[in-house]
């Protein structure tokens, strides 16, 4: 049986996942890296990024390639360790304006997965 999502308050999002939208937000890739496990996976843009070494090239990369705002639109929890968050990002970018939903899988405190689409 799957259960319906609940929607959380941003504030409520357990710890590794504020961290990153912080480093994020701040653009500081060493930030962001740190709430991630060890052997995490990312998958975004149709590309998979796997351990740590390849999210913070990841992370770095994704910081400088283009200027851009976020806007967190709401925040859900899926299931128990189990969150998507939902963000607009406006830029220099192809189209200029995107909504995105970042689903996050956690696993002991970190981030163990990290899909991002629209």
């Amino acid at each position: 049986m799957t259960k319906n999502p609940t929607s959380v308050d941003p504030a409520d999002l357990p710890e590794a996942i504020t961290r990153y939208l912080a480093g994020r937000a701040t653009k500081d890739a060493s930030a962001a890296a740190t709430a991630f496990a060890p052997h995490a996976t990312v998958t975004d843009d149709g590309r998979t990024y796997e351990g740590t070494e390849a999210i913070a090239g990841w992370l770095r990369r994704t910081d400088t390639e283009y200027t851009y705002a976020t806007t967190l639109t709401g925040a859900e929890r899926d299931a128990a360790d189990q969150y998507t968050v939902h963000q607009r990002l406006e830029g220099d970018f192809p189209g200029g304006r995107v909504d995105l939903r970042y689903r996050f899988a956690l696993a002991h405190g970190l981030i163990s997965g990290l899909s991002i689409a629209p």
